[in-house]
């Protein structure tokens, strides 16, 4: 029942974030779902157990990631389907496009330079462009402390 339960759940968040931009709240995804709050918050926390869902710090009702999509505003933005979506890093946001699998545009900056950049996603490709993506932190080790990756 609990695997029900949590691919339910996943399954109402992904379409709130992709019909919305914005995550839902527990309450929210408890009457999509037709499961009691108690039971989506139970959820949320087996889905953060399996790194699939992180819950907002201080207030588990609510939705800080749910990877590709950040549940609150970033400094990475991605246009698409005529709406913004939040992404947790740039390597997030080219995977809101790829989940999507639509065309998108990235509005990011350069780390070094400070000098904006645009990047985009066209026909499920990449645009190349001569930039760098630098993560400071190994990916092996992101999930020690994910929201401040």
């Amino acid at each position: 029942m609990e695997a029900e339960d949590d691919l339910a759940v996943k399954l109402s968040i992904y379409r709130t974030l992709s019909e919305t931009g914005g995550a839902p709240t527990a309450s929210r995804v408890a009457a999509d779902t037709r499961l009691g709050e108690e039971a989506v918050l139970a959820s949320f926390q087996r889905l953060h157990a399996r790194r699939l869902l992180v819950p907002e710090p201080g207030d588990p009702s609510h939705i800080r990631m749910a990877p590709p999509f950040s549940g609150i505003p970033t400094a990475f933005p991605v246009e698409a389907r005529g709406r913004r979506y939040f992404a947790n890093c740039v390597w997030d946001a080219y995977g809101i496009a790829a989940a999507l699998k639509c065309d998108a545009v990235i509005p990011a900056t350069d780390a070094a330079s400070g000098e904006p950049l645009v990047l985009e996603v066209v026909e499920n490709a990449p645009v190349p462009l001569p930039y760098v993506a630098h993560f400071a932190v190994p990916a092996a080790l992101w999930w020690r402390d994910i929201v401040y990756t």
